[in-house]
């Protein structure tokens, strides 16, 4: 096994490379021949580089509609299985809330917490500071974000929630593991003059399957979810990066940061990796 010190820059690419296309630490480390201390050790560090990138870079975005969504995952194990002693320790559910530009397909604002009113505020700020001009805002129904957004944006905001309304799970459903059928979808204008024909979070649920298939702690059913908060906060950086500078959309045939005016080019992984060598400290 390799550690760390003596990985040149094209295998650290290569385990960030395995990381993003929705392969487990163990799986990366029978890949790569990496030793899994040092490919724990590379997503932290890269992590902790991607997440400063972002907060620098990603700001002054021109956004005309912004899609909101929240993507559920667990550190350790489900909230109902935790004890106090493990949720001190970060354990439990872990939501991710995600803004994204319908244009350009691009992740304005992630932000890991919990689903409640301090994590809603603090995402929906963050979505502000780095967005210019009035966007229209579709969210979900979730009761916390209209006071978020009422606090954050005043009257310069045209926002719609979208109701999703499922039925009720079959027997057949439940045997697949399946999630609910959904039979309609109502539609609330909260603030402003949202344009019916754009109330819509359908770009942004598309992302969050997106971000499940490329990371193994996301999948369901599995053993492979996050055993530790900071490591799943690191991922979840590395990957919003990787989607928004590395990744060609099918429909963009750009990456959403080239389409959005924030680089000149699709990234390899190697310019990614080599964020590392400009961190502070």
């Amino acid at each position: 096994m390799v550690s760390i010190n003596r990985l040149d820059q094209s295998k650290r690419a290569a385990v960030i490379r395995c990381l993003v296309e929705g392969n487990s630490i163990r799986s990366t480390v029978r890949i790569t021949g990496a030793a899994k201390n040092t490919v724990v050790k590379l997503l932290a560090e890269l992590g902790c580089a991607c997440a400063a990138y972002h907060h620098r870079n990603v700001r002054g975005v021109r956004v005309k509609r912004l899609q909101c969504d929240e993507i559920w995952a667990f550190v350790g194990a489900k909230k109902k299985n935790v004890t106090l002693e493990q949720k001190a320790q970060g354990w439990g559910d872990a939501w991710t809330w995600v803004g994204i530009d319908v244009d350009t397909k691009l992740v304005v604002s992630y932000l890991l917490g919990d689903r409640g009113r301090d994590s809603a505020f603090a995402f929906i700020l963050d979505c502000a500071e780095r967005i210019t001009g009035r966007p229209q805002l579709t969210t979900d129904a979730l009761k916390v974000y209209p006071d978020a957004v009422e606090e954050v944006f005043g009257s310069n905001v045209d926002y719609a929630q979208l109701h999703k309304i499922y039925g009720a799970p079959t027997e057949e459903d439940y045997r697949r593991y399946s999630p609910a059928r959904c039979i309609g979808c109502d539609m609330k204008t909260v603030q402003g003059d949202p344009d019916p024909k754009h109330v819509s979070t359908s770009y942004v649920e598309r992302s969050n399957l997106t971000m499940r298939m490329s990371m193994r702690r996301f999948t369901r059913l599995t053993n492979a979810f996050s055993k530790k908060l900071d490591n799943h906060g690191h991922a979840v950086a590395v990957y919003f990066m990787y989607y928004n500078f590395c990744r060609v959309h099918q429909t963009l045939r750009v990456t959403p940061a080239m389409e959005a005016g924030s680089t000149d080019h699709a990234w390899e992984v190697e310019e990614l990796v080599a964020l590392l060598d400009h961190t502070p400290g």
